[in-house]
């Protein structure tokens, strides 16, 4: 079922209906009985939209989601409004964040979002002594603690997440014998090695440090990012990397260590594509399309 575009409302409608294709999130909000105790208009917004979308006698082949959309404004405080675009990474995050803390339950901290997406990620940060002294900064040790080598202090914590943000090579300056940018490609495994706990990731904000991070527990249904748009103090500039990636059977083990399961538990580290947002046209503008699985006909 198609969403209509109402006015540069791509970025609202392709989140969507990469969010539709994770059956529990669906499951859940087919039924009403689940969030009936939340008072968060978005929360009933999207839950009304998810069954006018799965709806089993829809007599249009699209839905207009202008209900939600109003909900997203008033939410959001304006941040996302119909008329102006915006990054579906930005705004996935912000209703991830903003469904979980309107359906959290206070005892556990948990919500259908969390069970679907959240895993969880060890960070090991160094930050040079001569920098921290330089800033006036007191060092705060992680939920592991810290080492102080010679000139480097260490610090190890774990940080949940929601989505992974993957960096792509940057593209090549200079234009070949044919008088064109050749679109250069990597494989999906080269920019996961980022989360083998041995790539160096070096930062600049808030201070200057060396990060490694090492993927500690998968997710149900995990959430990459591939960091395309570049902005300067003039312009934004577009990545134009190709990622080859397989559709299905993606094994992280292979890849990245991961951690050992616990008794009598299977670790399961196979992941399927649902849904791949891709962006057409110039950085400053351009629209956003989504491709999803019909799983019935295993058809894009």
């Amino acid at each position: 079922v198609g969403l209509n575009n109402i006015k540069e409302t791509d970025f609202v409608n392709v989140t969507i209906q990469s969010l539709m294709r994770v059956t529990p999130l669906r499951n859940f909000f087919l039924i009403p009985e689940n969030y009936r105790h939340c008072k968060s208009p978005l929360v009933h917004r999207f839950g009304d939209l998810t069954r006018k979308i799965w709806h089993a006698r829809n007599f249009k082949g699209q839905v207009s989601p202008h209900e939600f959309l109003q909900a997203v404004m008033k939410a959001s405080k304006k941040r996302f409004r119909i008329g102006v675009q915006s990054n579906p990474v930005e705004f996935m995050s912000w209703l991830l964040n903003t469904l979980h803390s309107d359906l959290r339950n206070t005892k556990k901290n948990t919500s259908i979002i969390y069970e679907c997406f959240q895993g969880e990620l060890e960070v090991v940060k160094e930050i040079p002594k001569n920098t921290i002294s330089g800033n006036d900064q007191n060092t705060e040790k992680g939920s592991d603690g810290g080492d102080d080598h010679d000139n480097i202090t260490t610090e190890t914590s774990r940080m949940p997440f929601l989505m992974l943000g993957l960096d792509l090579p940057p593209p090549p300056l200079f234009k070949d014998v044919m008088e064109k940018n050749i679109i250069p490609q990597v494989p999906l495994f080269n920019i996961l090695k980022k989360f083998d706990g041995e790539t160096v990731t070096e930062v600049v904000r808030p201070h200057v440090a060396r990060m490694r991070y090492r993927v500690t527990r998968l997710p149900k249904y995990m959430i990459l990012h591939m960091r395309r748009f570049t902005k300067n103090n003039f312009f934004v500039e577009k990545n134009p990397t190709l990622v080859n990636f397989p559709v299905k059977n993606l094994e992280l083990k292979d890849y990245i260590p991961l951690p050992t399961p616990k008794e009598n538990e299977k670790l399961r580290s196979k992941y399927d594509l649902i849904a791949n947002i891709v962006h057409d046209g110039k950085p400053e503008g351009g629209f956003y399309r989504v491709f999803v699985q019909r799983k019935s006909e295993e058809l894009w």
